[in-house]
């Protein structure tokens, strides 16, 4: 009776987390269609952008930009980027061995490519066509020099492409070929929702696929030790379809797991961790739901040296007006993760301004968030192992690259930016708008 209980309960969760998934992807397609349908993906160029760059931040504008600390460097739009769509989605970045600066500008028909020069402007270098059909939803992350792209396009699978052909563009930017410039394609699935890496153990996740599979939409393991030919090494479907992960070799507080490779699974309504050491055997190691979820997308570790708290983002919680998010501003939800079988949600940050919360990734103490409408957001969370429950996160720093809702003090919709990357050595920070292009930015604080 209990195990047919248990059962129970987790097939209404996964139907429901399924419904709320349907539901939040056709709220985006919805307002990107009206965006369509209004031509703001075809207003934006270069020359009318509004502000030359570069351009500092000075009284909290830099052009038509708000801003605290945040200085513009240099900006590129889709169209200038080779897209014909002109819409922009994920970002993920590469530093080649002699130190120059690359940018993977996720598109809805295909993937842009940029460099970043040491003063910071951009130069388009060339693009990778999508392997099918366009799709607003594209991810792409970086092991060693390779980037492994996937879409929500049908049949899309896994382009497998090398980032060191770009050292050698000169002149026009080129367009490359997917049947000829590929280092490899993977059809083992065909359409997924992100793509998520772990360069240390040469893996990539995908997540996202289709829930009809075996794999459920769970974790899709693959080891890319060998670029040109990709190998399945297994699933983790024990909680159904993963949004987004992080995974990473542990070495937090609970040692039963030191050194084991631990994956923190955004799972719709949960965070799920798992422990993915032994790939043909994956163990379930908790799962918990918290106070206010809407539709659990993302989050990052505050930590990579201790492992004791991460940051958790809700992709709906701002819409739905669910718990604390009921106000519209963006709410960050802080876990302590000590026992990684009992993680604890301890407290909320949120944000000065209402937006809608996307992507984050936190680097030396600072959280890079990058909220849709209220643009990228600098959250110092230096303060969690003191304060758990967050009273000490601060604002430090932001860019808001829509504009349009300022004087609204912001707005719960799906335009602005899609996500953030913020780990070059230079400093430089990317930032993929969905309308208007890629922003290179310089945090000042």
């Amino acid at each position: 009776m209990k195990i047919s209980t248990l059962f129970t309960v987790g097939l209404a969760a996964s139907v429901h987390a399924q419904v709320e998934m349907d539901r939040l992807m056709r709220l985006k397609t919805d307002h990107w269609n009206s965006m369509r349908a209004q031509g703001v993906f075809n207003r934006y160029d270069n020359a009318r952008l509004g502000a030359a760059v570069p351009a500092p931040c000075v009284n909290g504008k830099s052009g038509p930009y708000s801003c605290d600390k945040v200085d513009m460097l240099s900006f590129l739009s889709h169209s200038q980027m080779g897209s014909s769509t002109k819409e922009g989605n994920d970002i993920w970045g590469w530093t080649s061995p002699d130190g120059r600066e690359f940018g993977a500008v996720g598109q809805t028909d295909g993937t842009a490519f940029v460099e970043i020069d040491k003063s910071g402007t951009l130069t388009y270098v060339g693009r990778l066509p999508t392997q099918t059909v366009s799709s607003p939803w594209r991810d792409m992350k970086v092991v060693n020099g390779y980037v492994y792209i996937g879409s929500e396009a049908r049949d899309h699978g896994l382009q497998v492409f090398d980032m060191r052909k770009l050292l050698s563009v000169q002149g026009a930017p080129k367009t490359f070929s997917i049947q000829n410039d590929l280092t490899a394609w993977y059809r083992g699935f065909g359409s997924s929702h992100n793509i998520v890496a772990h360069e240390e153990k040469n893996m990539i996740y995908a997540v996202g696929t289709s829930r009809s599979s075996s794999c459920k939409g769970g974790l899709f393991m693959l080891d890319v030790s060998v670029p040109a030919n990709p190998t399945s090494s297994g699933c983790v479907s024990s909680d159904g379809y993963v949004h987004d992960a992080q995974c990473v070799v542990y070495n937090g507080p609970d040692t039963q797991y030191l050194g084991k490779e631990i994956c923190f699974n955004y799972n719709e309504d949960t965070l799920t961790i798992v422990d993915v050491t032994n790939k043909q055997s994956p163990r379930q190691i908790s799962r918990t739901p918290y106070a206010g979820s809407a539709y659990t997308h993302q989050g990052w570790l505050t930590s990579n040296t201790d492992m004791t708290f991460l940051l958790l983002d809700d992709e709906l919680d701002e819409q739905d007006g669910t718990g604390l998010a009921a106000n519209g501003r963006t709410t960050t939800y802080i876990f302590n993760i000590t026992i990684l079988a009992a993680p604890r949600h301890t407290g909320i940050y949120q944000s000065p301004v209402k937006s809608i919360d996307h992507n984050q990734y936190v680097k030396d103490g600072l959280s890079y968030q990058s909220n849709y409408n209220s643009g990228l957001r600098i959250v110092d969370v230096r303060s969690v192992e003191a304060d758990p429950t967050g009273t000490g996160f601060k604002q430090v720093g932001f860019f808001d690259v829509h504009p349009e809702d300022d004087a609204q003090g912001g707005v719960v919709e799906f335009s602005g930016s899609w996500s953030v990357y913020p780990y070059f050595r230079s400093g430089v920070l990317l930032v993929n708008s969905i309308e208007r292009g890629v922003f290179a930015l310089r945090y000042t604080g």
